[in-house]
């Protein structure tokens, strides 16, 4: 199994796991997530990383460094999009995958570090704070927005 920040190459294996995470999304435009991808490499900000074995993303997580004018001008990380293929689940790749992305944050100076999760998810809760995370600290909102017309 390697343990790497993700490449154009692992775009296709990405988007495959996320139809395990987001059944219910329509599939995106490889056009599309190309130039997704593109923006995604130009910026120093975002990170995506994977557990690969023989050629195939097993598990990936992406990572959102934002910069901040509080802390001291320090930096916070948003982890996002955490899923692992179904029969590769309780490997340890997701932990692998996170540990990836909060050393990333750390040699980016991030005073912290969040991720969100479905409430309904309360096993993935509990993975969560077996890794560190604490669940009761904060209190996280959330709002969708709907599609922009025009």
């Amino acid at each position: 199994m390697e343990f790497r920040q993700a490449c154009r190459d692992d775009v296709a294996g990405i988007l495959a796991l996320y139809t395990q995470l987001n059944p219910d999304d329509p599939p995106l435009d490889p056009e599309q997530a190309s130039a997704i991808w593109e923006r995604i490499e130009r910026s120093e900000n975002f990170r995506y990383f994977v557990a690969v074995e023989e050629g195939v993303v097993r598990s990936t997580c992406n990572l959102a460094i934002v910069p901040n004018l509080t802390r001291g001008g320090r930096s916070f990380g948003v982890i996002e999009n955490v899923v692992t293929d179904e029969p590769h689940r309780g490997r340890g790749l997701a932990k692998s995958v996170i540990e990836l992305a909060l050393s990333h944050a750390r040699a980016q100076r991030c005073y912290k570090v969040m991720l969100m999760s479905s409430s309904k998810r309360r096993d993935a809760h509990a993975f969560y704070e077996r890794i560190g995370f604490d669940g009761t600290s904060k209190r996280g909102f959330y709002l969708a927005l709907p599609l922009a017309e025009g």
